[in-house]
């Protein structure tokens, strides 16, 4: 299966997650990529849009290679071995403070939303390995949603076992074996810009997440 662009893929997203349409839920997109997905499901599905600020903290020797995650709140560090506790207290704040003000950038003054007992459908373009959104999983948990769901377009089928056993329903379209990468399986798959992020989010704000 293959996506025009991401609006294509959301729209074919979104018929697997009527059931939800109208239900007091969030959604939670993952910028750049995951927003224009975010957008489409917000409107469809009549949900608020929130985005989902979190990244990877990676180990010291090998920063591609993530040990734990980092959020606006809060952080899950998951393996410490070898790890100096110095190294995770200072890199979780850097983060922490750098997610911030990216989250500001985006959305101004508002505040994140309050996710405690609302259905939370985490959306993104595509997913390689999983590991961050497994982290960031943990960290949502701790918010007491009353469904956390994940809802991509795409996925490896690693990422697609491991994420579906965290969370209470895990939705995919495709999930190709043997996967080369998100961006294989979109027609357009140019970076979401900033200011695409920023007008989308305008744009919803504008006509109201019912319209």
């Amino acid at each position: 299966m293959y996506f025009i662009n991401r609006f294509d893929a959301a729209m074919k997203l979104s018929k697997k997650l009527d059931k939800y349409n109208g239900q007091n839920g969030v959604i939670l997109a993952v910028p750049r990529g995951g927003v224009p997905i975010g957008f489409y499901l917000a409107r469809y599905l009549h949900f608020e849009l929130d985005l989902l600020m979190t990244k990877k903290l990676g180990h010291p020797l090998n920063p591609e290679f993530a040990i734990g995650a980092v959020g606006l709140e809060d952080s899950i560090i998951e393996e410490t071995e070898n790890v100096p506790p110095d190294y995770i207290k200072q890199k979780a704040s850097e983060i922490h403070e750098q997610l911030k003000k990216r989250y500001k950038d985006f959305m101004g003054e508002k505040e994140p939303l309050d996710l405690k007992g609302k259905i939370v459908i985490v959306v993104d373009d595509g997913i390689a390995t999983g590991r961050t959104i497994l982290a960031t999983i943990k960290m949502l948990r701790s918010k007491h949603p009353k469904k956390l769901v994940v809802a991509v377009p795409v996925a490896s089928k690693q990422a697609a076992e491991r994420i579906s056993k965290e969370v209470d329903e895990f939705i995919c379209l495709h999930i190709p074996v043997p996967f080369f990468g998100v961006g294989r399986f979109y027609e357009d798959f140019n970076q979401t810009t900033d200011e695409e992020v920023t007008d989308l989010l305008k744009e919803l704000n504008a006509r109201g997440h019912a319209a």
